[in-house]
């Protein structure tokens, strides 16, 4: 299943005070779906899902799919490493009527391959919604390897994958021996044209937040076969690319948001706000 080409792993908007910011979530969304998304991922690594509550998730859901009001797929972030905790949370998003669920590879208790495999089978058997898995193996410790990912895939409703390995040889499996509708994304902007080029289809990206519509073009040149352009647009963008990751995510590009007035506030602990002389770097890379 094809969610688009270039889908954005969505902030998550606080206020002065910390809190969850429905209105600047709003400005957000607009702002986004008018500079090259084509889709939103809600509540995922980016969106600080970590420090969110239960509570907030499910508002931050019910608001983003009546702001979004079908423009565009929004896709939930509703795994964990707490199998039961996901089904409870994935039927909760299913009501307030997100388009599919995104389930991050399980975190801190380094599940087997079998663990991965019947944790997401059994999520995915409680739900009608199309799955996306996340294999972040950077965050997550565990690599989902691409036999595991393979066979999930026969399982209906899992339909998709944002790869964040790295890995190229695995990403290329993973295309190859997976139906011809089950869709793989990279998990990182700098891998996009890599991805693309072993038959991937698509981005969901952190970048895109900042250079949205340069990353849809880049994306869109790449498809259109003038691979020469969507290379020189790659290089051209890498620095902005890998800047915004010069301290855990998503504190540069709440950053950069901010730069471009966008306000979303700042993290929440255990994240730190930019310090002046990573934010006077990321000044330069974002307004030249």
């Amino acid at each position: 299943m094809k969610f688009g080409r270039v889908l954005t792993a969505m902030v998550t908007p606080f206020d002065n005070n910390g809190k969850l910011d429905l209105k600047q979530t709003s400005v957000l969304i607009e702002y986004l779906l008018g500079n090259g998304t084509e889709g939103l991922v809600v509540a995922g690594t980016t969106g600080e899902s970590p420090t969110m509550t239960t509570d907030e998730k499910i508002q931050l859901f019910k608001h983003v799919v009546k702001v979004v009001n079908k423009r565009v797929p929004v896709i939930a972030g509703t795994g964990n490493n707490h199998t039961s905790a996901s089904i409870i949370l994935t039927k909760e998003a299913e009501a307030c009527g997100v388009d599919a669920i995104m389930l991050v590879t399980p975190y801190y208790n380094k599940p087997s391959q079998q663990g991965m495999f019947e944790h997401f089978a059994a999520i995915a058997k409680e739900t009608d919604l199309p799955v996306m898995l996340y294999n972040i193996p950077g965050r997550s410790v565990v690599n989902m390897t691409a036999e595991t990912i393979i066979n999930l895939s026969a399982i209906d409703n899992i339909v998709s994958v944002k790869e964040a390995s790295g890995d190229l040889d695995q990403v290329s499996e993973i295309i190859e021996h997976t139906r011809d509708d089950f869709s793989v994304y990279s998990g990182d902007d700098s891998s996009t044209i890599p991805m693309l080029a072993v038959g991937a289809d698509g981005v969901i990206s952190v970048a895109s937040h900042v250079i949205g519509n340069e990353m849809n073009t880049m994306v869109n040149h790449f498809f259109d076969g003038r691979i020469n352009e969507a290379a020189s647009m790659h290089r051209m963008l890498l620095p902005t690319m890998n800047g915004l990751f010069m301290a855990p995510n998503p504190s540069p590009v709440k950053a950069a948001l901010q730069m471009k007035g966008i306000e979303t506030g700042s993290v929440r602990l255990p994240l730190l706000r930019l310090t002046d002389e990573e934010m006077a770097k990321l000044k330069i890379l974002i307004e030249g």
